[in-house]
């Protein structure tokens, strides 16, 4: 409990830093059209991002693919925080790549072509903060166990620290967000955004539980706990 209020302590102390600049990130205020109708972005609370997708099958183990599982959780999450009355979208519902999408992007890498689409989606869907699901993957096998990754901002931070705990909790661990500087979501992404690594495919231990549908629904519902509580601390 201690250490879940430290965490929630220096999250808070990063929130109060950033605060003066949030009124600048905040993307999207209404606008007028030419022909003087208001109209108006579709808007959520929470972007689900469900990692990878269609020909990028993400980390894998023998027959394993990540992409199935960011799938599966992604569901879970979506139909926990409707059912809790928090408004959120999925952006990608089946096994399909982004990229496929993405026809304004000129480049030859279908990799940047498939995260500016998951960064331009952000932009045309107004929401609160997204959430990119994901599962890690190492050549140590002993490696195991949730990461989250947040911004250098303090709401991005405070959102890291309480999916952190709630995963920690569901998965008897006891680790600790970290900054995710090189990722472009969360470089590009305006609003508090994290990128949470539901555990690691490469380790037995963590494979059982991320290709258990049981084990699914505990880590979707982690993550939905972690999001209220966000709310809760951060209104």
């Amino acid at each position: 409990m201690h250490r879940y209020l430290l965490m929630c302590l220096i999250a808070l102390l990063l929130l109060a830093s950033s605060s003066s600049q949030s009124a600048a990130a905040m993307p999207f205020q209404p606008v007028i059209s030419e022909s003087g109708f208001d109209w108006a972005l579709p808007n959520t609370v929470v972007i689900i991002d469900v990692g990878h997708g269609g020909v990028d099958g993400g980390a894998s183990y023998g027959d394993m693919l990540e992409k199935d599982i960011n799938l599966a959780v992604a569901h879970k999450l979506y139909a926990i925080l409707r059912a809790q009355g928090i408004a959120a979208v999925m952006n990608r519902t089946s096994d399909y790549a982004l990229s496929e999408d993405n026809r304004w992007h000129i480049s030859r890498s279908r990799h940047r072509k498939d995260l500016s689409q998951r960064r331009q989606l952000t932009e045309e869907i107004d929401s609160e903060l997204l959430v990119s699901l994901h599962v890690n993957s190492t050549k140590n096998k002993s490696k195991y166990g949730p990461l989250v990754l947040h911004q250098t901002s303090g709401e991005s931070a405070l959102l890291a620290f309480c999916i952190q705990d709630a995963l920690n909790r569901q998965q008897n661990t006891q680790f600790l967000p970290r900054e995710g500087k090189p990722f472009y979501l969360l470089r590009r992404v305006q609003q508090p955004s994290v990128i949470v690594e539901m555990g690691f495919i490469s380790s037995e231990r963590d494979r059982v539980m991320l290709t258990d549908p049981v084990k699914q629904q505990e880590i979707a519902e982690a993550v939905a706990s972690g999001i209220r509580q966000y709310k809760w601390i951060a209104r």
